[in-house]
Parts: C-alpha cells; sequence; structure tokens
C-alpha cells in the first residue's frame, strides 16, 4: 500500500514514470470489469482502452487522503468510463446521414430559438436548413436520448448514480424508514464528538484529515475513533 501511494503522489507530481507504471499494474483490474460488459456488441478491445480511460481518470483524481484502497477507488471511475461510452454511443443505431443532419438541425434549433424567443417549428427548422420535414422529424428523433436504466445521472470523484438507483422502490420503503430510526437512535447514544466524526465522514464526505483539522487532533487518532464507533454502532 505504501508503494502505491508513494507512486500515486509521484504521479502528482507530473511524474509520467510512476503514472505509467500504476496503470500497467492495474491492467487486470480494467479487463476483469470489461468482462461484465460482453456480448453487448462491441469488441472487448476498444471497451479495454475506455476502461484504460477510467483507470487513467482514477490515478489523476485519487486523494491519497481517502482512507480506501486504490483499487475500490478505481473500480467505480473504470466502470463509469465504460457506461459512459455505451450511453453516448447510442443504444439505437442511425446511419451517418442522420446523424449529419441531426447536428444541422441542432444548431439551427438553437439559433432560431435565439432569434424567435420562443422553440422553433420543426417547418421553421426545414426552411432554415434547406432539409425536408420528414428528414428534420428524423433527426430529432434521432438525437432523443434514450432513458436507460443505467443512464448515468450524476457523477462524483469515483462514484456514480444511475437512472435505476434512483427508481423508488415501493417494496423497501418500510425498511428505509425502519432503517434512518435506527440510525437516528444510535447518533443519540454517540457523544457530540463521535456523531460530529459519523456526520462529517459519511453524510458530509469529509476525510479524516479534514475532521482531525476541526477537532484538533491527528488523522490517526480519528481513524481509531472512527473505527471504535463503528465496532459499537454495529453491535447495536
Amino acid at each position: 500500500m505504501e508503494r502505491i501511494l508513494y507512486l500515486l503522489n509521484q504521479a502528482k507530481q507530473g511524474d509520467k514514470e510512476a503514472r505509467n507504471t500504476l496503470v500497467e499494474e492495474n491492467v487486470g483490474l480494467v479487463w476483469s470489469i470489461v468482462k461484465r460488459f460482453t456480448n453487448r456488441g462491441y469488441d472487448p478491445e476498444d471497451l479495454f482502452q475506455i476502461g484504460t480511460i477510467g483507470l487513467m481518470k482514477a490515478v489523476d483524481y485519487f486523494n491519497t487522503d481517502f482512507d480506501v484502497k486504490f483499487s475500490t477507488y478505481a473500480v467505480p471511475m473504470i466502470t463509469g468510463e465504460i457506461k459512459r461510452f455505451l450511453r453516448d454511443d447510442g443504444m439505437i443505431k442511425v446511419s451517418r446521414s442522420i446523424k449529419d443532419n441531426a447536428c444541422h438541425v441542432r444548431r439551427s434549433a438553437e439559433l432560431l430559438a435565439d432569434k424567435l424567443g420562443r422553440e422553433p417549428t420543426p417547418s421553421e427548422i426545414a426552411a432554415d436548413t434547406g432539409l425536408s420535414g420528414e428528414d428534420v422529424v428524423a433527426a430529432l428523433e434521432a438525437g432523443a436520448e434514450v432513458e436507460s436504466l443505467h443512464k448515468v445521472i450524476y457523477q462524483g470523484d469515483g462514484s456514480s448514480i444511475e437512472l435505476m438507483d434512483r427508481i423508488e422502490d415501493t417494496k423497501n420503503e418500510n425498511e428505509h424508514l425502519i432503517n434512518r430510526f435506527f440510525i437516528r437512535d444510535m447518533l443519540d447514544k454517540l457523544s457530540d464528538d463521535e456523531k460530529n466524526i459519523i456526520v462529517w465522514r459519511y453524510f458530509e464526505q469529509k476525510t479524516q484529515s479534514q475532521i482531525a483539522k476541526k477537532l484538533g487532533i491527528s488523522q490517526v487518532q480519528v481513524s481509531r475513533l472512527e473505527k471504535r464507533i463503528l465496532e459499537t454502532m454495529r453491535r447495536e
């Protein structure tokens, strides 16, 4: 772990050799994720190249203050990059001519909207672009995004939320409510400092180093306190 942290710090300082070493030593991780997306109509080599971009982003964005392994952080970054590629490449395949028309139609629609102060009609777009009404409609439909359950609606550092994550599961609604009551009850049993550590760490996503500065103690002390508090909460 210390060697990985050393390489990560060197890479952040512009050491290309350290960056390349991290990428080369983690290509197996990329391949393991690529296997999840087989039978999608894409060459695994292409998905590997896309996943490698996610791995390089993980190297660039990883914060050594994170209390997680680099591989744990890299997995969602690699997965998210591949998912974005699959989404943006389009679930519905259309011809190049229609894609080109869609670009012209989109540009025309934006200019006309600014000029008219409202959304232009298909016939107005057709007159502006010289395309037929049928071609305009086809271009508009081709440009419409299919709402996939795997559509990423939020992307943070190392984490993503897909559309399917936001679909309400009524079967678990009562369970979620009960869990919230349990968590609130457990937090009320903690001291003010203990409660703050949990809230800052798991609700405000602060690092142990940030919390240490707030409390005027070391990061190691915060780590020990956090582990002890979590053990207490698990027993509860």
